[in-house]
């Protein structure tokens, strides 16, 4: 909960929260750490804090978490970073540290990525971590891509 404040300037932010049905108020935020807590407790993974290395600067979230991928539970990989560090190539960093810690460490063949087909910035960083596309489907009324990666054996 110490992390609150950092956290709700990605979450709490309309552009940064532009592919979800809105920006998340400080409850919300709240509620969000708790299901994060919950989801350590219960799957030993969930979503770690983005901190620059130099000046230890918060800058968003990113982890794995277990969702519900049309109607199946499947580990994947999430991501929120603050608008002002944008295209500096962290999201794509902190993703590909999580893919490789799903693989050799939490012991998953395969880790997905999911999100709505307007959200082509989180689309471009699947890809870039090597994530290919793997089906669409709807969700809320919303089309999602769903993309993912298998380790090579």
């Amino acid at each position: 909960m110490d992390d609150h404040h950092e956290l709700s300037k990605v979450l709490s932010d309309p552009e940064s929260m532009q592919y979800y049905p809105h920006p998340f108020n400080q409850e919300e935020v709240k509620n969000w750490i708790r299901w994060n807590e919950k989801n350590y407790k219960q799957y030993n993974h969930g979503l770690w804090a983005v901190v620059l290395k130099e000046g230890d600067l918060f800058i968003g979230d990113c982890g794995i978490t277990m969702q519900n991928i049309d109607g199946v539970w499947l580990p994947e990989i999430g991501f929120h970073i603050i608008k002002a560090y944008w295209n500096k190539g962290y999201a794509t960093e902190a993703a590909s540290a999580c893919k490789e810690y799903a693989w050799n460490v939490l012991g998953y063949s395969e880790i997905f990525s999911y999100t709505t087909l307007k959200n082509i910035p989180s689309q471009k960083v699947a890809e870039k971590i090597g994530m290919e596309n793997y089906k669409i489907f709807e969700k809320n009324g919303e089309q999602q891509i769903v993309q993912v990666a298998y380790k090579s054996l």
